[in-house]
């Protein structure tokens, strides 16, 4: 398995990884978000990696950054989409996409990381819902748990809770 950033013309595997790991109900709105960050133009540059076996996509992670509300400094960034095909699921594919993206964020002197999906998945990773109540997402949340947040450089810092704004296609309350 090789772990690299796509190319353009991986979008058609990509989208199909999204539409079979996802269920019926929420599979082209998860694959329709993968590919509209594919397209959109971020500051910082929004990090994607693919992960691929035999030429084949297997899997897709994105990470975007994210601000503090009114303010043009990135912040951190946020881990969302995340899928795997289905044939490929526990065989370590979305962990190495996960932690090759918080490698390459923390190099890039990232401080935080921000989730919205499974705690019992993420925690592996250091995520913790804990952690996350210092950051107030953008609508409010169907499943509050899954709220969760990993620092990645320094310290965890002092802060009262602030109001982070996304990259454009995360904008959508049905996505929370």
């Amino acid at each position: 398995m090789t772990i690299r950033e796509p190319a353009e013309s991986d979008k058609d595997q990509i989208r199909q990884v999204y539409t079979a790991a996802f269920d019926e109900e929420e599979k082209e709105l998860v694959a329709d978000l993968a590919i509209e960050l594919l397209d959109t133009e971020s500051s910082p540059k929004t990090l994607h990696l693919v992960a691929d076996t035999e030429d084949e996509i297997v899997g897709h992670v994105s990470f975007s950054p994210v601000r503090i509300k009114d303010s043009r400094d990135c912040m951190g960034y946020i881990l969302a989409p995340l899928a795997v095909s289905p044939r490929q699921q526990k065989r370590g594919v979305g962990s190495a996409l996960v932690r090759r993206g918080l490698e390459q964020l923390a190099r890039e002197q990232a401080k935080v990381v921000l989730v919205y999906g499974d705690p019992e998945y993420y925690s592996r990773f250091g995520f913790s819902s804990e952690l996350a109540e210092k950051y107030i997402p953008p609508f409010p949340l169907t499943y509050p748990l899954g709220w969760q947040a990993v620092f990645i450089g320094g310290r965890i810092p002092e802060m009262d809770p602030v109001e982070i704004q996304c990259v454009e296609p995360l904008r959508k309350p049905e996505l929370w």
